[in-house]
């Protein structure tokens, strides 16, 4: 997963037995090395102890949280590259766990390929290719976070600072499901409530600059009852 696709040395620090072994068994085919711990307590340990290339931390363990093994790593100076998994209401665990030091987070439930896909972007960053974040390409869809640029079929999009920081933050997660309390969070950092709307209202705009209905979507295809997920028809 890095540049030259060669195998890494990943921890991964989950309790749960069914998602921690998908996980495994994945990463395992994938050709890297995996070390599986179920407790905050082993995870802090295997950090000490090993060097990784990224560790994958869950923030609900028992013995100690992820946060604190995160926390305290950081603390004694460790630079291992932090991806933090997290349940979809848990925006406040998901916001500490960025301020004590993760570099992203991955909302459960999440398939193969988004882990595959956040775990690159965690180490594109973190190796610094040129300071720059790379430019997202979904289907006919290009966003650039850097140039805060949007081009939809080789046209650019006039969009306005808070739709280009929705479109981003959802082609960040293209893939995912996002909720509404999420991009309220995350997006406008308000709490979920009254403001509920705004994201509705923005996500309209956003369509209809995008060529597309709710109807009849291109790229944001809404899960009803659920959120929002960015992605493009084949």
């Amino acid at each position: 997963m890095r540049a030259g696709g060669e195998a890494l040395r990943i921890l991964l620090a989950e309790d749960d037995a069914v998602l921690g072994d998908a996980i495994f068994v994945h990463l395992k085919h994938g050709g890297h090395a995996v070390d599986w711990v179920r407790d905050g307590a082993a995870a802090d340990a295997a950090l000490r102890a090993q060097a990784f290339d990224i560790a994958v931390l869950d923030l609900g363990l028992p013995r100690q949280s992820g946060r604190d093994v995160l926390r305290r790593m950081r603390e004694r100076g460790g630079d291992t590259p932090v991806l933090i998994i997290t349940a979809a209401d848990a925006i406040a665990d998901r916001v500490a766990g960025l301020d004590a030091g993760a570099d992203d987070y991955l909302v459960k439930p999440f398939g193969a390929a988004q882990l595959d896909a956040r775990i690159r972007a965690v180490l594109r960053r973190t190796a610094g290719d040129a300071g720059r974040e790379a430019a997202m390409s979904i289907g006919g869809l290009v966003v650039d976070p850097d140039a805060r640029t949007a081009r939809l079929d080789g046209s650019s999009l006039d969009l306005t600072p808070r739709e280009f920081d929705l479109l981003c933050y959802l082609a960040q997660r293209a893939g995912s499901v996002v909720t509404k309390r999420e991009l309220l969070a995350e997006v406008w950092h308000q709490p979920y409530g009254a403001a509920d709307k705004t994201v509705d209202v923005h996500l309209s705009w956003l369509r209809r600059k995008l060529g597309e209905t709710a109807q009849e979507p291109r790229f944001l295809h809404t899960v009803r009852g659920v959120g929002v997920r960015l992605e493009a028809l084949p």
